[in-house]
């Protein structure tokens, strides 16, 4: 079967410089294990961090991402060496529901119908061409779409984390921020799970020496509390099965995750192409294939109570650092954490983590999340002086992220996320459609703050 048969690389020990490990190949059993446990710590924080943000069992979450992980390999034969784990794109997507009054399953339910729509995307992609996601989704729109994602989060960090505890969540900040920036390779691909450490660490030596502190708990209410509730731990088992339930389907919820579907799409065509220029070989007929095994990996995870998956860009500076991108490391990866998903105790100290150490870490994590939108529009120049791309765009964003609303009856209306992503999808394109069919040549609305009377002075000169 196509993916599996690695050819020993060398003398399965060392890489000569300038040499890579194809996903093909593989360094001896022992190194290769290493490597996989080495994907596992440097995805382990981003996988943890989702689960526990949206209210789900981070130990599920773990071994959802292992299983995932297997079956991306299976669909994709070996040819792209990615690792699955939780999707920090629907975080936001959680508090709305949870403030509409959904609980875990309504939200599971909502991110089950988003992986199915994410596979039949990825069988369009693959029948059509890789050509039709430029076509459908330019950047002006996916860049918009992540910034929504992003930005929207601003008052869940605001608001629930950073009250519970302000100076760890600060010192947490600051320690995070200091990691990203100084650390380097392997350690700076880690810097959000240093961060949580550092912040769990700090936290446990204020309880043991200053006491309880008198702040906003997780139900938001102030009272006095420890900053760590170790009595969960306690209680865990050592080995055991993680908590499933079955979705539940709410059609509010469903067009609430439903807009997050054009990042995820963006995201998988971004980290296929990534790995493709890695390894040299051209991916693009493998890329709906890859979303299609995206989809279906979000749907077998939800359809137990785990969170929605995603490509993880953590693993792939993994393997820019080193140049190994065998996938045999990829399925010792897999095996070490489908194991650690049966330890409910290893959940539980996670599911611990302070809500003030959380407050340190999303409000550098949402902010990077919506700033990749911006990223987006630099890269692929979009230029924002014209006005097919700066209306719809300043429109969405602002619905968006200002949390304005549409109600169509007592059951039903739209607002932040996916009214912004539906103003800003369909606005570029429909207004996109009049200005072709007007054949209007489009002016500049914005010209940088230089007037007309400045560039002609400036000419002068």
């Amino acid at each position: 079967m196509a993916g599996f048969g690695w050819k020993l690389h060398g003398d399965g020990k060392h890489l000569k410089p300038g040499e890579v490990v194809k996903p093909d190949e593989r360094l001896n059993w022992g190194r290769t294990v290493g490597l996989g446990a080495q994907h596992v710590v440097s995805m382990i924080g981003a996988c943890f961090v989702a689960p526990v943000l949206m209210g789900l069992d981070p130990n599920l979450a773990l071994m959802a991402s292992g299983v995932a992980t297997v079956l991306f390999l299976l669909l994709t034969r070996g040819r792209i060496p990615s690792y699955l784990g939780s999707s920090l794109s629907f975080v936001g997507v959680s508090a709305v529901i949870a403030g509409q009054g959904g609980d875990a399953s309504t939200l599971t339910g909502a991110l089950l119908v988003v992986g199915a729509a994410l596979a039949v995307c990825g069988i369009i992609i693959h029948t059509l061409g890789a050509r039709v996601i430029h076509a459908v989704l330019p950047p002006v729109v996916t860049g918009a779409v992540v910034m929504l994602i992003g930005f929207n989060l601003a008052p869940v960090a605001a608001g629930t984390y950073w009250p519970q505890d302000q100076w760890s969540a600060l010192a947490t900040m600051l320690f995070t921020g200091l990691a990203l920036v100084v650390l380097r390779g392997f350690w700076s691909r880690i810097a959000i799970f240093l961060g949580l450490v550092f912040g769990y660490v700090l936290s446990w030596i204020l309880d043991r020496t200053t006491g309880k502190i008198h702040s906003a708990n997780g139900a938001g209410q102030v009272v006095d509390h420890w900053r760590i509730d170790f009595s969960g731990v306690a209680k865990a088992d050592w080995i055991g099965l993680p908590n499933l339930h079955a979705p539940t389907f709410s059609a509010s919820a469903i067009l609430v995750a439903l807009p997050v579907l054009v990042a995820l799409v963006a995201e998988n065509a971004g980290h296929v192409k990534a790995v493709g220029e890695m390894t040299g070989d051209t991916l693009d007929d493998k890329l709906g294939t890859a979303i299609v095994a995206d989809g279906t990996a979000t749907m077998l995870s939800t359809a137990v109570g785990g969170p929605a998956t995603t490509t993880y860009a953590e693993n792939i500076g993994v393997m820019a650092a080193t140049r190994i991108y065998s996938t045999a490391a990829y399925w010792a990866a897999a095996g070490f954490a489908l194991l650690f998903g049966l330890c409910p105790k290893f959940g539980a100290v996670v599911a611990a983590i302070p809500g003030g150490v959380l407050g340190g870490i999303t409000v550098i994590l949402y902010g990077m999340i919506g700033l990749l939108g911006a990223q987006i529009w630099v890269r692929n120049k979009v230029d924002f002086a014209q006005p097919l791309n700066l209306v719809p765009t300043a429109a969405g964003v602002i619905v968006g992220i200002g949390g304005v609303s549409l109600k169509f009856t007592d059951n039903f209306e739209l607002s932040g996320i996916a009214l912004g992503t539906l103003i800003v999808l369909t606005g570029y394109h429909v207004l996109r459609w009049l200005s072709q069919a007007s054949k209007r040549r489009e002016g500049q609305l914005l010209d940088g703050g230089t007037s007309e009377y400045d560039r002609g002075v400036e000419a002068s000169e």
